[in-house]
């Protein structure tokens, strides 16, 4: 970096990804990133959420997000989908691929995606 127009350029550059992360919306998508879960995949898994989102227009309703162990190893990666007015939705053993089909399946197209869910493993 030369100059603080560069660094405002980078700043502009990465803002939608991490306003993303912070923001409160209706729907919170929650990865779970502790090191089982990171060790197991999760931080594609994060990042492919975070750019289906952005890329489907959803930054203004749908907020992603991390924490840390959600408690259920053996299922890792593991994410949760808080919708307002709904009951928790848990995603299991999820890959880059699995992420960006719930974006289209559920936070665009309203319908959970049963096969990947904690109650069908």
């Amino acid at each position: 970096m030369k100059s603080l127009a560069e660094l405002q350029a980078i700043k502009d550059k990465m803002k939608d990804k991490v306003v993303i992360r912070e923001g409160v919306n209706e729907t919170r998508v929650v990865v779970g990133m502790a090191t089982c879960g990171i060790a197991a995949g999760a931080r594609p898994v994060l990042n492919a959420f975070v750019e289906a989102v952005n890329e489907g227009g959803l930054a203004d309703k749908v907020t992603v997000s991390q924490t840390g162990c959600i408690g259920i190893c053996q299922f890792e990666p593991v994410v949760e989908v808080h919708e307002a007015g709904k009951e928790k939705v848990t995603y299991v053993k999820m890959t880059a691929e699995k992420a960006k089909e719930v974006v289209e399946k559920h936070l665009k197209g309203g319908n959970v995606i049963a096969e990947y869910t904690i109650s069908n493993n």
